[in-house]
């Protein structure tokens, strides 16, 4: 099947939607120091630029939604887009990261190549308008709390300003105490709205504080539902990496190994050829 034509969305040189090559968005949870940050950005472009599939840099200068206050939130702001404008300017990489407030807007957007909303801020109308109006393209992480066809309240509010750069990501449904399922479903729904949607293959494996003072998670499953998403048409796939998950300090449960990538990104590359039929109309079979 093809998937469905939705809009197209350019992060930095990157294009993602309306048929455009899968494209892979990917990085540390969040960024931990400059060493290791900058280090990750270079292994990661290089492991893309092998299997020929774009990328998109992603780590957060803060993580304000942990699960306790004594959880490692990153550098903060100032610290953090200093870091992310090295990785764009010396790796050449398009960066993208979180914001959490209207007042955060502001200072990012002079850095970020896009802007993301957090799931659990995705009905909040200021910061959707006020990221929306910088007229930047703005991936919206779409709440776990959320039916597929809710999200067309979040599309109104965004495009109420006249920009239309915009990401839906998915990424799981609250299933119960400390788990989330994915409806894969919610893919294609959310593209018949017109717009790309991107596929969270380790926030959807998140078991949110599913260890007490800090969330759980099942690592074991992100490349399978990463290759179920690219099956079902997804336009780009979200992932967040770690050269040593077992020593992240923040949401290493659900991290992928950043070794494990290159694989997968081959896999993941054959699979869209296979289900995506070329600029001709012919699916590599």
């Amino acid at each position: 099947m093809r998937g469905i034509l939705t809009r197209t969305v350019f992060i930095g040189n990157v294009p993602i939607g309306d048929g455009s090559p899968l494209c892979v968005i990917a990085g540390p949870c969040v960024i931990e120091d400059e060493e290791t940050t900058i280090a990750a950005a270079i292994k990661l472009k290089a492991i893309a630029e092998d299997a020929g599939v774009p990328i998109v840099f992603k780590s957060s200068y803060d993580k304000a939604n942990r699960t306790s206050i004594n959880s490692y939130r990153g550098p903060g702001i100032v610290k953090g887009l200093e870091i992310l404008r090295r990785i764009k300017d010396e790796v050449s990489l398009s960066v993208l990261s979180d914001v959490h407030s209207v007042d955060e807007i502001r200072l990012a957007a002079n850095v970020l190549d896009a802007i993301q909303i957090p799931a659990f801020l995705c009905r909040q109308t200021d910061l959707i308008v006020a990221a929306a109006r910088t007229g930047m393209p703005v991936n919206i992480k779409k709440g776990q709390f959320l039916a597929p066809w809710a999200v067309k309240n979040i599309i109104e509010k965004f495009t109420s300003t006249g920009n239309h750069n915009l990401l839906i990501t998915e990424r799981g449904t609250s299933f119960g105490y400390n788990n989330l399922v994915v409806d894969f479903r919610a893919i294609p729904i959310i593209q018949g709205y017109g717009y790309p949607v991107v596929f969270d293959a380790t926030h959807s494996l998140q078991l949110p504080g599913g260890l007490g003072s800090a969330s759980g998670g099942q690592r074991e499953f992100a490349e399978p539902l990463a290759r179920a998403a690219v099956a079902v048409g997804v336009d780009a796939i979200f992932m967040e990496t770690h050269e040593c998950p077992e020593k992240a300090l923040c949401d290493g449960p659900n991290m992928l190994r950043l070794d494990d990538v290159k694989g997968l990104l081959h896999e993941l590359k054959r699979i869209r050829e296979a289900v995506i039929p070329d600029e001709n109309g012919n699916k590599i079979l």
